[in-house]
């Protein structure tokens, strides 16, 4: 188990990577989608550029690289005791925040929704910002 995972978008990588540090200063185990690269062949590329791979994959649902990186972003979502939403985030996040709501976990929105949406009340906890939500750690 883990205290936390966070959803978000891989493009927002530099704000998870940030969030994920600051969690495990204080003494808290985080898993970290983003440590798992979008295109397993440049790890270290830029974002950007790895989006662009991992979004031309001709035949997305049958690569076995990326079933392994849904089987291990779905244990991380299962073995966190807290689910946190970091905005921006995307339609697959949304779709997670929905499996973690349904496995009762504890839901925690960092940033401000874009629009409101009656199905945002699943959060428990919400916060502007990163600095806000980690000084309840």
């Amino acid at each position: 188990m883990t205290n936390y995972t966070i959803l978000s978008k891989f493009r927002n990588k530099e704000s998870v990577d940030y969030l994920v540090s600051e969690i495990r200063k204080k003494g808290k185990s985080c898993y970290n989608f983003c440590d798992i690269p979008a295109d397993k062949d440049n790890p270290n590329s830029p974002i950007e550029e790895q989006m662009k791979v991992f979004e031309s994959v001709k035949d997305f649902y049958n690569d076995a690289y990326y079933k392994k990186v849904f089987k291990d972003d779905l244990d991380g979502l299962k073995n966190a005791e807290k689910v946190i939403v970091l905005l921006p985030a995307g339609n697959a996040v949304h779709i997670e925040a929905g499996i973690a709501y349904g496995l009762g976990k504890e839901l925690i929105l960092i940033g401000e929704a874009e629009k409101p949406e009656t199905l945002y009340l699943i959060f428990e906890n919400r916060y502007n910002t990163i600095e806000d939500f980690l000084l309840t750690i």
